[in-house]
């Protein structure tokens, strides 16, 4: 063998499909050297600030930029009316309500000119030379504002006579969807032998991602080409909005995204500050750059969740499932966002059936505008919300049924026989080990020893509880995957791909997918991704050696790499080049990832305080590429469910002014929060991809919601309590138990 062949086998060894790598790009970051988009800087650029509406609905009566055009320094102060030559931010989802109508399309301006409908929609750019110029010249900005009522929930902006966000939306409501056959889901509730409804919510959440949002735009006026450095989840979908509203053709149109800290949806489309600084860049001929502030990006990133639900669950007399029905709103905020109306409908739709065998589901959900921020996909894009509806009803459902928890989840679970299963949501799901997954979670948790635990913590004069979290997601399916492998004159190889790596470790796990598949060594691989104007089309590989048939003659990938680039001469018809450019324009299946997550808590009676002090999380996401990474994956999502359910809350008074507008006002988990959480897997590989994959960097939201959610009220039973909303804090915990307690007394 030799060193080349030793080499690539010892590579496969250790970085290979299902090896626990680290992450080549950590250390960059870890040592602060990593390029963000407020790393960016452009010579001759300025600097832009938006002036935001204070009143949460108004009609703009006039807008006074006299005296900011005269200050120090500024460059150009524009408005609604400067920007008419733009097109709206669009949403452009195909819903239609349940009579057959489209849904309400509301283009947005990027700037309003006519009327504010939040707090925080922006209504003026001010642009200078500094930054600190610019903050002065905003303030020095006068809106007048006539204040209009306001709403706040869709409960509330649905009534008759209550105040509309969009004179052309009657009652507010933008989407009134329906799906499932209602006469067959009335029939299995008319014949039930017990149903249980919940009413709750699913609290808005700020998302709140690590590195605020940011851009720097430019213009070319030579040739007319537009280019937006920005944070971003993928520039090929941000240039495709752009090219819209830009009016602009794709080699017009250039998105530049660097390194990406965090973003759980938010980052995903084009914001109003995009289009006011490519604007200026523009009309001023020299590149504008805006950076939001945190106490900004409160008011002007589109908020999470956001749903108030009312769940039914029919069971026959042996507790079987009859029937699923989920009724209620979806808070579009001011604004549809680009996917906001999908998450309380067609995502309800396809969790909502879970691993359960439900033979009937009905979702009506209605859309509905107030005067808040918008709302959008927040990391799991509405299937946490659908595992939180099912696994908590699910557990009130066990004790009024008198029915142990695990049993009725068992008796309803779908079975390896089961599949090929279609569930209710017209969703075909392929593979699972549904019950194996359930059985390995309970023996890492050491279910059996729970009441141990529950007796020692009683000692110390607290409540514990366990809570079971199963979940399933349907993963989105990409429309366009876009991918390149090039061959380079120094012998390495260089991935260039269309998606975008925003925490999820991409230089790493195509590296490892290439090596493995190619026999390509890992550290020759480098991953290039952020740049549209750098995407070719798509790759498809099936490879290693090629060897001639018959005999033991053979050449590596890049030995042969090597020689076509000295001047190998080939066949006519035959490539001079293994580089490879492609599309794969055929959307690619949905996976169906699942697992089962179990959380205990201890509550202190005296405060309410609740500690998650156990954790265990068995998953199935099919093929692992790199275990280590999944692990964060996982952990970090659990984190964000547990605070979802303790803790994180967005709060509006009743003028519609945000009350948790800061670090000081919303509680983020932190470190103390967070117990040791123990990741395993229980892969069952796909066959609807090459690889086997079904996905996880949402999965641990979705377990993480319901688990912890679930633990807690465990925790609360003894005292009667069934239900708590979220987030469980101190306050309210410490509240229901003094309720209970005087019920009692009573």
């Amino acid at each position: 063998m030799d060193d080349r062949t030793t080499e690539t086998a010892l590579s496969l060894t250790k970085f290979g499909i299902g090896q626990p790598v680290r992450r080549s790009e950590d250390p960059k970051l870890v040592r602060g050297e990593g390029c963000y988009t407020d790393d960016f800087n452009r010579p001759r650029q300025a600097n832009a600030v938006i002036v935001r509406s204070r009143e949460a609905h108004g009609i703009i009566r006039a807008i006074s930029t006299d005296a900011a055009k005269t200050m120090p320094g500024v460059l150009g102060v524009y408005t609604s009316a400067d920007l008419s030559a733009y097109g709206p931010l669009k949403c452009n989802m195909p819903l239609k309500s349940r009579d057959g109508s489209p849904i309400r399309y509301t283009p947005r301006p990027a700037l309003a000119g006519d009327k504010v409908r939040f707090v925080g929609d922006p209504v003026v750019c001010v642009v200078a030379e500094t930054l600190a110029q610019a903050k002065d010249a905003a303030e020095a900005v006068a809106v007048d504002i006539e204040p209009l009522p306001v709403v706040l929930t869709p409960a509330d902006a649905v009534k008759p006579g209550a105040p509309l966000v969009f004179d052309a939306v009657p009652n507010n409501i933008a989407l009134d969807y329906h799906y499932g056959d209602a006469a067959k889901v009335a029939e299995a509730f008319a014949k039930a032998k017990h149903v249980t409804r919940l009413e709750t919510s699913n609290q808005r959440m700020v998302v709140n991602a690590m590195e605020p949002r940011a851009a720097i735009g430019e213009f070319d006026k030579a040739n007319g080409k537009w280019t937006l450095y920005s944070t971003s989840q993928g520039v090929h979908g941000m240039k495709t909005s752009l090219m819209d509203i830009l009016n602009a053709p794709a080699d017009k149109v250039r998105v530049v995204t660097g390194q990406v800290g965090g973003s759980f949806g938010m980052k995903a489309s084009v914001y109003p500050e995009y289009v006011c600084i490519l604007h200026a860049a523009r009309i001023l001929g020299r590149p504008v750059k805006w950076t939001d502030e945190r106490s900004g990006s409160f008011v002007s990133d589109h908020h999470g969740r956001a749903q108030d639900m009312v769940v039914e669950i029919a069971f026959d007399e042996s507790g079987h499932i009859l029937a699923l029905r989920l009724t209620g709103y979806g808070n579009m905020g001011g604004y549809l966002a680009q996917f906001g109306p999908l998450l309380p409908t067609g995502n309800q739709v396809k969790n909502l059936a879970s691993i359960y065998r439900t033979p009937l589901i009905e979702v009506a959900t209605k859309c509905v505008f107030t005067n808040t921020n918008f709302v959008s996909a927040y990391r799991g894009a509405g299937r946490p919300e659908g595992n939180y509806y099912v696994e908590r009803t699910l557990d009130l459902a066990a004790s009024e049924l008198g029915i142990d928890r695990l049993d009725l989840r068992k008796r309803n679970m779908i079975r390896k026989g089961d599949l090929p299963f279609k569930a209710a949501s017209d969703m075909t799901y392929d593979c699972g080990d549904f019950l194996g997954v359930l059985k390995q979670a309970l023996a890492v948790a050491d279910y059996a020893g729970f009441n141990k635990r529950k007796r020692e913590s009683r000692k110390r004069g607290l409540l514990r509880g366990l809570g079971i979290g199963c979940y399933l997601e349907v993963t989105a399916a990409p429309g366009k995957e876009l991918g390149a492998v090039h061959f380079e004159p120094d012998g390495t190889v260089t991935i260039v791909t269309g998606t975008l790596d925003f925490g999820m470790g991409h230089a790493t796990t195509y590296a490892q997918i290439l090596t493995d598949l190619l026999g390509v060594p890992f550290d020759l691989i480098r991953v290039v991704e952020g740049d549209s104007d750098r995407m070719a089309f798509g790759i498809e590989f099936n490879a290693g050696r090629f060897v001639i048939a018959g005999t033991d003659r053979s050449i590596t990938l890049l030995e042969l790499a090597a020689r076509v680039r000295g001047g190998l001469k080939l066949p006519d018809g035959v490539p001079n080049s293994l580089d490879v450019d492609h599309v794969v324009k055929d959307p690619v299946p949905s996976a169906f990832p699942n697992g089962c997550h179990i959380a205990e808590v201890e509550v202190d009676p005296e405060t309410g305080a609740a500690q998650v002090v156990r954790y265990s999380a068995v998953n199935d996401l099919g093929t692992i590429v790199n275990p280590l990474l999944v692990e964060g994956q996982i952990q970090g999502g659990v984190v964000q469910g547990l605070g979802q359910a303790l803790l994180e809350r967005a709060v509006y008074d009743s003028d519609g002014q945000l009350v948790t507008g800061s670090f000081m006002d919303y509680a983020m988990p932190r470190a103390h929060d967070v117990p040791t959480i123990n990741v395993l897997s229980h892969p069952v590989p796909t066959k609807s991809n090459p690889l086997g994959v079904k996905g996880c960097g949402e999965a641990g939201t979705s377990g993480g919601l319901p688990s912890v959610a679930n633990a807690v009220i465990d925790a609360l039973s003894e005292y009667g309590i069934r239900h708590l909303e979220m987030p469980m804090t101190p306050a309210q915990i410490w509240q229901a138990i003094q309720d209970a307690k005087a019920r009692r007394a009573s």
